[in-house]
């Protein structure tokens, strides 16, 4: 496991805290270790968005259904 540790970055003491579920480790310490393991590319599914229907249907419940167009006045650069 000192090999896991070194590679991750953390001391052996940090490990042995995240193999005992500590719940005082920093999830920074828990992400180098994954990808320490080589876990990496299947934890970063976790945040993409497109693996997240009930997320995505939350935020298009957000958006507004229509727009309300604003006039804008232009100043004539004609003179008067």
């Amino acid at each position: 496991m000192a090999i896991i540790a070194d590679r991750a970055g953390i001391s052996r003491e940090t490990l042995s805290k995240i193999q005992a579920g500590d719940p005082g480790v920093s999830m920074g310490n828990y992400a180098a270790v994954i990808f320490a393991l080589g876990f990496g590319t299947d934890w970063m599914r976790l945040a993409d968005l497109s693996n997240d229907p009930v997320g995505q249907a939350l935020d298009e419940e957000r958006l507004p259904r229509r727009a309300r167009v604003i006039p804008t006045f232009h100043k004539s650069s004609e003179a008067e």
